[in-house]
């Protein structure tokens, strides 16, 4: 029986992690988590963390709902894979699509079922490619996306990505990706820049790089609602609505990324309603399935669809898809996960207990190491500055940030440290008490950081 230092010892001589410095989990070891109970997990001490980012903004359930666990066996018991290549389907992926499409109020018209978000925002590269050669445009085939944006790590989709750390030694970004700023006011503004001139700016600036690169060229748009891993950034008011009316212009189609925000995260079922998005293309991953089964999906409008399904009929066939795709165990869960979203209403309740983490964490904005809160709903940041008046950056960056992290972890509470950005995404069932508790946990950190700095 393995106790946790042969636990540790056997994953850092056998298991490569994602996004870890290697050399530095060889000399220090993993923290190994056990087992889940709601909005906490158990490492294998048996201490306590609350999990305040969902594991990776994704477990909108907590990680002990047993009506996903159940429909899971059941679906293993009754058929535990079948594929949708070749005209076959199943019937968990046929109601999974329809569910889908229904929330989106008609919106979509069409569902196409990935592994992971990752590999949805890869498919949908394919398919505006496709789309544009079936309708003979043979060289709209740029997609332009934000710094600070993230859409994956696949070759496709982490070219999409505006962040260094994902193209740094890959040779990425891939050609026909491109990129405009980051939506984020209190960094990228320009001294007596109001949000709404500073919305402005970035509208002209995607209109600039469309002329620019030639309309002929420019394909698709693609951004994130609210940025998650680029240090949740909550985009200025109208900001969307000015960007779409530039793609619809120069008919540039308007993907919109919701992995992060879709399903209830931002107090509304998708956060495309919040923001007055209306895209081309949505992607969905995450609080789909509460990460209990890697399942994404990529909807299109019809608009989309029927370009495809005409040409994949000239060509013989859609020549894409993946093994699991429209699994029927992980179509199973999300049906389930999606049920209990609705009935226990965690959409109006991400709302309102939203509320209090924002409330919470914005009581913090005279600390004098905190810079900007941000955030709505069940999704928010703090970030820490080195002085407040000129908004400096600690040096180096992310020196703040990690203190924080660690010491927030030793709080029993784990957050995500980007760069000195600590950014706070909980289950969607954490009530009002454990935000508070969540909240006492942090400050406690945040003092903890101020004595060391």
């Amino acid at each position: 029986m393995y106790t946790p230092d042969s636990l540790a010892h056997s994953d850092v001589a056998y298991q490569f992690h994602s996004y870890t410095n290697a050399q530095r989990l060889r000399e220090e070891g993993p923290c190994i988590m056990a087992r889940g109970d709601g909005i906490y997990v158990y490492d294998t001490d048996g201490r306590q963390y609350i999990e305040a980012m969902a594991g990776l903004w994704s477990v909108a359930l907590g990680f002990s709902e047993p009506r996903l666990a159940q429909v899971a066996y059941e679906q293993m018991q009754n058929l535990p894979f079948y594929h949708t290549f070749s005209q076959k389907s199943n019937i968990p992926s046929i109601e999974l699509a329809e569910k889908l499409i229904g929330l989106t109020q008609g919106r979509m018209a069409q569902a196409f079922f990935t592994n992971s978000g990752s590999e949805a925002n890869d498919t949908i590269v394919k398919m505006v490619w496709y789309y544009n050669n079936a309708l003979g445009r043979t060289q709209k085939k740029k997609i332009i996306a934000r710094q600070r944006g993230y859409h994956g790590v696949t070759v496709a989709s982490a070219s999409l990505t505006g962040l260094p750390g994902n193209h740094r030694s890959f040779d990425l970004p891939l050609p026909r990706m491109l990129h405009v700023s980051c939506p984020h006011w209190y960094r990228e503004g320009l001294p007596g820049e109001t949000e709404a001139a500073f919305g402005d700016r970035l509208a002209a600036e995607l209109e600039a790089l469309i002329l620019r690169e030639g309309p002929d060229t420019v394909a698709a748009f693609i951004g994130e609602p609210v940025m998650g891993a680029g240090g949740v950034v909550v985009p200025p008011e109208h900001y969307w609505p000015k960007m779409q009316a530039v793609c619809r212009k120069y008919d540039v189609l308007v993907i919109a990324d919701e992995v992060i925000t879709g399903f209830g995260r931002t107090g509304h079922l998708f956060a495309s309603e919040l923001f007055g998005i209306e895209p081309d293309f949505m992607t969905l991953s995450k609080q789909l399935t509460s990460s209990y089964q890697p399942l994404a999906a990529v909807l299109m409008n019809e608009r989309v669809a029927s370009v495809l399904v005409r040409h994949s009929g000239e060509l013989g066939s859609f020549g894409h898809g993946y093994t699991a795709s429209g699994h029927p165990v992980a179509a199973a869960v999300a049906l389930e996960n999606i049920r209990i979203i609705e009935e226990r209403q965690l959409v109006a309740h991400a709302a309102e207990v939203g509320a209090v983490l924002q409330q919470r964490l914005r009581a913090l904005a005279d600390h004098p190491l905190v810079g900007e809160v941000r955030g709505v709903g069940l999704i928010a940041a703090v970030e820490l500055v080195a002085d407040k008046a000129t908004r400096q950056t600690f040096d180096p960056v992310g020196k703040a940030g990690a203190l924080a992290a660690r010491q927030a972890q030793s709080h029993g509470l784990i957050l995500r440290g980007i760069q000195d950005t600590l950014a706070f995404c909980p289950p969607l069932i954490i009530t009002a008490q454990q935000v508070h508790a969540l909240a006492d946990r942090f400050e406690q950190a945040l003092e903890d950081v101020t004595r060391a700095l």
